[in-house]
């Protein structure tokens, strides 16, 4: 099972080109989208599960096609968009076997099986009386993934699933997403690396609507292995720095900036190689497009 993307490209009526002749090939498994606010991950992400059209491109889900049979497709995809509206007073329980019915189950006692089974699934049975309201984020994110798994989907879409959660609901939703990611094509919209890096096989970086990189997060350290120098330098010398080399990220540690540069050769002037990590590839390719300084 694979999903085929060829020449997708999106120009909204404001001018804004969100995508621009995209083409992907995304396999069973956990894929990571990365890329800045404002890339076009959400553009795409909205493509793909049928919520708008591009203007030019197809999408193929194996042998059928997205953009001519969108109820087909929607019958097959979970969809847990970035921020996805919940009934505050309404339980669980009540919501699901709601949404299930919607999605075509139409037999009580399977019905009651199906809710019941999801919520085990996202560790939310114990929790299935409680209004959605009273949900902490990571509670409503499970839900939404529980929601999205309704019908058995063959494709399933999470965007930015992780952002605002604290780090023990997100090691919980690491856990279920990868999961999830054994048995079919899970796609996973994200500005965090560290999502990617630790659930995803495959992954693709996009910035400014265009695709920068598409393959294996270890290919992509790989093409940087002994590219990557850093430094401590005072704030005041960024600017200098950034004009002398291709600085790709900073951090501020004890009131020092902490630079890491690309460089073909080892580039002296107290730098020293550093270990590459997926967090270089990121910036390393989105600095072909922005200033990822000032993201």
């Amino acid at each position: 099972m694979k999903l085929s993307i060829q020449n997708l490209s999106k120009t909204y009526a404001n001018g804004t080109q969100a995508l621009n002749n995209i083409s992907l090939t995304i396999p069973q498994g956990m894929f990571g989208l990365l890329g800045p606010n404002g890339a076009g991950k959400s553009t795409l992400m909205r493509t793909i599960a049928t919520l708008q059209d591009a203007d030019t491109g197809t999408i193929m889900l194996d042998d059928l096609d997205v953009t001519t049979n969108k109820q087909a497709i929607r019958e097959r995809l979970g969809y847990l968009p970035q921020d996805f509206g919940l009934y505050p007073r309404i339980n669980a329980e009540v919501m699901l076997d709601h949404i299930a019915q919607m999605k075509g189950v139409g037999n009580k006692k399977d019905r009651k099986y199906l809710v019941e089974s999801l919520l085990n699934k996202v560790n939310l049975y114990s929790h299935r009386k409680k209004a959605l309201g009273t949900y902490s984020g990571g509670m409503r994110q499970r839900f939404g993934i529980a929601q999205a798994l309704v019908g058995n989907p063959s494709l399933i879409i999470v965007d930015e699933p992780t952002a605002g959660l604290d780090p023990s609901e997100r090691n919980r939703f690491y856990n279920l997403l990868s999961e999830i990611g054994e048995n079919t094509i899970v796609i996973l919209s994200t500005h965090i690396v560290e999502d990617v890096s630790t659930l995803c096989s495959n992954m693709a970086i996009i910035c400014a609507g265009e695709l920068l990189m598409q393959g294996k997060p270890k290919e992509g350290i790989a093409s940087l292995k002994s590219r990557i120098y850093k430094k401590a330098v005072e704030k005041e010398a960024l600017e200098s720095y950034k004009s002398d080399y291709q600085v790709i990220s900073t951090k501020l540690i004890e009131g020092r900036l902490s630079l890491r540069i690309e460089s073909d050769n080892d580039p002296g002037n107290g730098f020293e190689p550093a270990q590459t990590d997926l967090e270089d590839v990121y910036f390393s390719h989105i600095s072909r497009k922005v200033d990822p300084i000032t993201l």
